[in-house]
């Protein structure tokens, strides 16, 4: 440690040694005079002294810094100027000056060079010290060389056992042609792929652009694999969560990277606004969409997490996502079933939450076909369990899907009567309640993804129930993140939704996994099934595609619907006679609506909110 210290001021006494006799030299043609030298050398001791006092004042003041460091660079050239001033201010008011004016000036600039050259020089060996060794290390080019690739970089060029060693850098932006980063070039863009990885050795392609779509990372995967070279990827911006990309970080393509990902723009002031400091519930914390929603809600430190759920293994699952030294008996968590009325307004009455994501609900469509009592009784009345007991609220977002937009199905009924449920309470709290609907999440529980993942480690077939079948798909990370951020932006009694890119295939969903997988598996189709769709829409009739905040979040109109209409809901009813008494009750006109006698078949009506009249609970 002593070593370290003492560097510093070696290395600035020589300096300064060098810099006035140079200057004393410079100034007399290289033949100065007793007295000149005489007086260079007191000068040579003042300045050195001079020196270490004042950089040892000021690391007493700020701190030290590392040698070779940016802002140790910085420090000496303050230091170093504040004594050039010095010595030329003695100089000037002295009666016979030993040098000339002007030999101080030059003397400290000539130092501050010296200082600044030989700490430039310790810093490019340690630089080169810690780059991976060429002999182990594979050559590798990075496709992207915005700020996701310039970290990745760094983090690549400072780890002597790593096992990449970048090589080139691709980018489409012709801007960034002929540019380097940290020493590592741009080879081209997409079109030079090929060209790069031969010129460069380089077997492996890395996609380093962590806000990218899907389209772009399959077009990068196809030309990258044509050349003959593995690729990898780096997480999306939403997996990241603001946190630098790493090495380690570096995977292989998932489905979610080529058919899920999308180019997401957080506005993170807005989202903590309503967020950090606040006490936040999540029902349906266990759950696929719901457990992402409680890590990423975390991220924003709110002033308390509640998670509930009526899983107590799911519970305990996101808990330790969260923080993997948590108990069950933490008070963030909350084993409760939103079934339970009374239970779920005791809750809210002790904990007293502020926000409110509604995301529990029963979401397989073929089994609530079959079930329709139980999409009633969660989706339905469990939904109306939580939006009577959030009545203090100051905000609640309630979960929804786009089969909630012109609905055919049990899923699809249920969820469009929450919505509705949503709106009408919306006015007649004092807070703020809306949905937010979006489609598919690749990668949750129950999802078509892990259908096929199974049926492919179990050696096929594939069943995708109609070659033309297609469907809105988003990573669970990034849906999660638009809803965070599309409950910041609405407004009392809408849907927000969010935008999914463009439909997608099963079918080409089944074949990518299949192709990653690198197994002979057969894809066989089944059919559709009882109100399955063959293509999902985003909005119903009569909604209107309108995003005045933001290009990704769409706003439409709720009309409300009132919980005693629910009335016609018997979950004891046989089960042909609750669906259609279901599909009835999503196209009941809202409340204080009179229906014209020659529109008897409209589903989609306007209405007044000034005329509606009050319906009891």
């Amino acid at each position: 440690m002593r070593g370290a210290r003492l560097l510093p001021l070696l290395v600035d006494g020589a300096a300064w040694v060098i810099g006035l006799f140079a200057a004393v030299l410079t100034r007399y043609d290289f033949a100065p005079g007793h007295r000149p030298l005489i007086g260079a050398t007191a000068m040579i001791g003042a300045a050195a002294l001079l020196h270490a006092v004042l950089d040892r004042a000021r690391q007493r003041i700020v701190g030290i810094y590392r040698f070779a460091s940016f802002e140790e660079a910085n420090a000496v050239a303050i230091t170093t100027t504040m004594v050039g001033c010095l010595l030329t201010a003695t100089v000037v008011i002295m009666s016979r000056p030993p040098v000339p004016v002007g030999v101080p000036a030059i003397g400290a600039t000539a130092a501050l060079a010296l200082m600044l050259g030989i700490r430039y020089a310790w810093r490019a060996r340690l630089i080169r010290r810690l780059r991976p060794d060429h002999r182990t290390a594979a050559p590798v080019v990075l496709f992207g060389a915005g700020s996701a690739a310039a970290v990745l970089l760094d983090s690549m060029l400072h780890d002597p056992k790593g096992r990449y060693l970048p090589a080139g850098l691709l980018d489409d932006d012709p801007g960034k042609r002929r540019l380097r980063l940290q020493g590592v070039p741009v080879l081209g863009g997409r079109d030079d792929i090929a060209r790069a990885l031969a010129g460069t050795g380089a077997e492996l392609l890395i996609f380093a652009v962590a806000n990218a779509d899907a389209v772009l990372v399959r077009e990068i995967r196809d030309l990258t694999l044509a050349a003959g070279a593995a690729f990898k990827v780096v997480p999306s911006v939403s997996e990241l969560m603001e946190q630098p990309v790493e090495v380690g970080d570096i995977r292989e393509v998932q489905v979610t990277d080529l058919l899920g990902r999308h180019q997401i723009d957080m506005d993170l002031s807005t989202i903590g606004g309503y967020l950090t400091g606040k006490r936040v519930l999540v029902t349906g914390a266990g759950g696929s969409i719901g457990s992402e929603l409680c890590r990423q809600i975390h991220h924003f430190r709110p002033a308390e997490l509640m998670m509930l759920d009526r899983d107590e293994t799911s519970l305990l699952a996101v808990q330790l996502s969260i923080d993997p030294r948590a108990r069950l008996d933490d008070p963030s968590v909350i084993l409760a079933d939103v079934r339970d009325g009374r239970r779920i307004r005791e809750i809210f009455q002790e904990r007293r939450p502020q926000v409110v994501f509604h995301a529990a609900a029963l979401k397989h469509l073929a089994l609530l076909q079959k079930y329709p009592a139980e999409a009633v009784k969660t989706n339905v009345l469990g939904t109306l369990n939580v939006l009577e007991a959030a009545d203090s609220v100051e905000r609640f977002v309630n979960i929804s899907t786009d089969k909630a937009a012109d609905p055919s199905s049990v899923l699809g009924y249920s969820k469009r009567i929450t919505e509705r449920l949503t709106a009408w309470t919306a006015r007649r709290s004092g807070g703020t309640f809306l949905s937010v609907r979006f489609g598919n999440v690749l990668g949750s529980r129950g999802s078509v993804f892990t259908t096929f993942s199974s049926q492919i480690a179990d050696g096929g077939p594939v069943t995708v129930t109609h070659p033309d079948v297609t469907r809105y798909f988003m990573t669970t990370q990034e849906a999660v993140s638009l809803v965070i951020q599309a409950a910041a932006i609405g407004t009392d009694g809408e849907a927000l939704v969010l935008e999914m890119g463009a439909p997608v295939r099963i079918a080409e969903v089944a074949r990518q996994m299949v192709a990653l997988s690198r197994k002979s598996v057969q894809i066989v189709h089944t059919g559709l099934r009882q109100g399955e769709k063959l293509a999902e829409t985003l909005f119903g009739v009569g909604e209107t595609d309108r995003r005045p905040f933001h290009p990704l979040i769409s706003h439409v109109e709720v009309p409300p619907l009132g919980p005693a209409e629910l009335h016609l809901i018997q979950p004891a009813a046989d089960t042909g006679v609750l669906i259609n008494r279901l599909a009835e009750t999503c196209h009941l006109p809202p409340p204080g609506y009179h229906r014209p006698a020659n529109a008897a078949t409209r589903v989609h009506h306007e209405y007044d909110k000034g005329e509606e009249a009050e319906s009891p609970a």
